[in-house]
């Protein structure tokens, strides 16, 4: 398992479970939101791990309203990977 699947996974369960913060190879980090949303995320080493925002009319918003947890994992503005609901899929090996 790779690091970014190591630390998606324990920023994924953190951002599902409420907490406040995730520990990071000893690091605490804040979980985020975004004021406008209430979307949360966290920023660590250049990528931006965040949850499916609810609203948004797409079908990964719709599969979140129906109560998928969905988190993405995005670098600049490419979406590396994305878990849900405990499964992490690399969109990298798809597009390429």
């Amino acid at each position: 398992m790779k690091n970014l699947e190591v630390n998606g996974f324990k920023i994924f369960n953190a951002i599902f479970e409420g907490e406040k913060s995730v520990e990071i190879e000893n690091i605490e980090y804040p979980i985020k939101k975004f004021s406008s949303s209430g979307v949360k995320y966290v920023d660590i080493f250049g990528y931006r791990y965040i949850e499916q925002n609810r609203r948004k009319k797409s079908q990964w918003g719709q599969k979140a309203r129906e109560g998928h947890k969905i988190m993405w994992i995005i670098k600049g503005r490419r979406y590396i990977a994305r878990i849900m609901d405990g499964e992490y899929i690399d969109l990298k090996k798809k597009s390429e």
